[in-house]
């Protein structure tokens, strides 16, 4: 009897110290204060105010200004994009945008859609809210809120957001559409303290959803978006009904990463590699080690010093267009690496590209949107969210040119409820802004099974 008890007791105790242990798998967070000098006295200003984007003849002159006395660099001969932007190629693309593109004309197409802004945590957050115009009968618009990364901004979602808000299949969900501009970027106020990461983001557009009536809603995120959508995730999970990201680097190596990376050349059914898998892991030195090589010297700086080189950005449209555009071009497709031209206008136009990069000009966010590194990076790869996993439903759109390819079994190491996980035909990094149609459709199929889940 006494053993029957003592085995009772420890196996309660067990199951006691999982659940308490489940229950703690969960982000904690602090209320922070990001405005000018000390909070003030009382409840926080909750007013949403609608913002359009405007331009002036005095910007443009500026604008112009600074082309026009920027000091021309002539590329190495046959390097096309290896040393970074080829400079005739740029020098067409500064032409462009000195006697072509029409700021004002895409001023109109971004306002095309309500903008607004409100203030969290002693900052201005801009952000979109696009309500559907037509919901099918007995049907409610599913809320999601979208978050983009560096050097994007909103705009990487305008082809994205139609397909969402207006669907054309009669058994298409319909969406309504959150798109906000993380703190730092676009017209979202830049923080004027040290120390805002990307849980601070992700509480803070929790507070946006909870102040615009979202109190359930699906989240979407590529680049910076992923990991503060992820940390949505983990800072209230019974909020986010849904996570589907398409970037999800491992936060750590853990054991059947250590081995597929190993093994997986040789044993790739062991891993549950698939040939896409193979051709873009292997020789993973090569793809995984060189290749993020190449691509990282923008993050060493940033994480380290991001005003000093923000400093020359800011003042130089020119330096700026190169800065970021490199980014479209060898990010979209590692092989554009050996064109003249950089890919650039094979997957993007230059309307788009330069309409980013405006975005970033007029706004004069380059620093403050480079030191986001700086405090994501700055304290170390080990940090709490790091080591949390992700247990809501998630899904990934698997794009094969992305920064840093990432498999099924990879992706389940952290998202421990992955229902769908899709290899994409085509497609980089900035994948809603190049492939909106494919983003589209995998944001329905995942949703759709996830309302389906849940049903059971």
């Amino acid at each position: 009897m006494f053993t029957e008890v003592l085995v009772g007791l420890v196996i309660g105790g067990l199951i006691f110290f999982l659940a308490q242990r489940s229950k703690k798998q969960v982000l904690k967070t602090e209320d922070g204060w990001w405005g000018i000098g000390i909070p003030p006295d009382g409840e926080e200003d909750a007013t949403i105010r609608p913002f359009k984007v405007t331009t002036s003849e005095e910007e443009l002159e500026d604008l112009y200004r600074r082309i026009d006395q920027t000091r021309p660099v002539t590329s190495l001969e046959d390097s096309q994009f290896h040393y970074g932007f080829n400079s005739q190629c740029l020098q067409k693309v500064v032409s462009y945008w000195r006697n072509d593109f029409n700021w004002r004309r895409q001023v109109d197409k971004l306002n095309q859609y309500p903008h607004f802004k409100t203030k969290i945590e002693g900052i201005d957050i801009h952000y979109l809210h696009v309500k559907p115009k037509n919901v099918p009968e007995g049907t409610t618009a599913i809320p999601i809120i979208m978050v983009h990364g560096w050097p994007g901004s909103f705009y990487e979602f305008y082809g994205l957001i139609p397909l969402l808000t207006e669907p054309s299949a009669p058994d298409h969900l319909v969406f309504e559409v959150v798109c906000p501009s993380i703190p730092g970027y676009g017209y979202s106020e830049a923080p004027h303290k040290k120390g805002f990461n990307s849980v601070c983001a992700a509480r803070v557009f929790h507070k946006l959803m909870k102040r615009l009536g979202f109190h359930q809603f699906y989240a979407h995120g590529g680049d910076w978006g992923w990991l503060i959508t992820t940390n949505m995730a983990q800072l209230d999970p019974k909020s986010v009904k849904g996570l589907h990201v398409n970037f999800a680097p491992p936060s750590k190596p853990s054991l059947p990463i250590v081995l597929s990376v190993i093994l997986g050349r040789y044993f790739p059914k062991l891993f549950g590699f698939s040939d896409m898998d193979v051709e873009h892991l292997f020789p993973c030195m090569e793809k995984l080690v060189v290749e993020s090589f190449k691509e990282s010297g923008y993050m060493h700086i940033q994480a380290t010093k991001p005003d000093t080189v923000g400093r020359g950005l800011n003042d130089s449209p020119v330096g700026l267009a190169a800065y970021i555009l490199e980014k479209f071009s060898t990010w979209t497709c590692h092989d554009f690496r050996n064109l003249e031209d950089g890919g650039l206008t094979r997957k993007f136009s230059l309307d788009d590209l330069l309409t980013n990069v405006m975005i970033y000009w007029t706004s004069g966010c380059i620093v403050s949107s480079m030191r986001f590194y700086k405090e994501n990076l700055g304290k170390g790869l080990n940090q709490p969210h790091s080591k949390l996993p992700v247990y809501i439903p998630t899904g990934f759109a698997c794009f094969p040119n992305e920064l840093m390819y990432t498999p099924k079994l990879w992706v389940k190491q952290k998202y421990r409820k992955l229902l769908t996980f899709t290899p994409m035909a085509r497609g980089g990094h900035f994948a809603a802004m190049e492939e909106p149609q494919s983003m589209a459709e995998d944001i329905q199929k995942f949703t759709k099974i996830v309302r389906g889940h849940l049903l059971f």
